[in-house]
This record gives structure tokens, C-alpha cells and sequence, in this order.
């Protein structure tokens, strides 16, 4: 995927057939607003940004290009968020506990 703000928002609202009169609408602005972040003759203030993240319901981390792991679900985010504040061993617990079900997943895929 593209890494400057533009493409990936650009990328992001595509995927999700989001037009840009519906995110311009969900945020506030106009259509044409969103044409110029798309093609980088603009950049948005943070709290556009922010705003624009929300709607495409994806981290603004991957809409900055600070990542390109795109988390699709609000749900495993705050799950992450959670983790991250376990103690070491618990963590250790869960990701191997993760590591196995992706395991059983790739076989049960494999025959099927």
C-alpha cells in the first residue's frame, strides 16, 4: 500500500466503498476538501486526521503510515491495548495460547 497520507486514505475509503461524499459527510467538510488529502495538495490538522481514522474505522497510525498492519475491528485494538498492560508472563500465555489457534486454523484449512 502507498505510504503517503493521501494514497492511503485514498486506498482505505476505496476498499470500504466509501465515497467521498459520504466520508466529507461524516466528518464535516466538503467532498472536494477530501479530493486535496487524496492527492497530497493538502494535509489535514490532527484533529481531521483523527476524525477521518474514526470514519475509515482504521488507526490513524496506519493512516499517518506509522504502520502496515491495518486492524480492521475497534475490538481486537482495545484487545491489544489490553494485552499490552499485562505482566510479561501473562502475555507470554496469551500469544502462545494465539500462536496455537492460528496453528489449528492453518491445518483445519489446509484439508478443507
Amino acid at each position: 500500500m502507498s505510504t503517503t497520507f493521501g494514497n492511503r486514505l485514498k486506498n482505505i475509503r476505496t476498499e470500504k466503498g466509501i465515497k467521498r461524499e459520504e466520508l466529507a459527510s461524516l466528518i464535516g467538510t466538503s467532498s472536494a476538501i477530501i479530493g486535496r488529502y487524496e492527492r497530497n495538495e493538502r494535509t489535514p490538522s490532527i484533529d481531521i486526521a483523527m476524525n477521518i481514522a474514526q470514519a475509515l474505522n482504521v488507526s490513524l497510525d496506519f493512516l499517518a503510515g506509522d504502520t502496515s498492519v491495518l486492524v480492521k475491528d475497534k475490538e481486537v485494538l482495545q484487545r491489544i491495548e489490553d494485552i499490552s498492560n499485562l505482566s510479561d508472563d501473562r502475555k507470554k500465555y496469551i500469544y502462545d495460547f494465539i500462536d496455537m489457534c492460528l496453528r489449528d486454523y492453518k491445518t483445519q484449512k489446509a484439508y478443507s
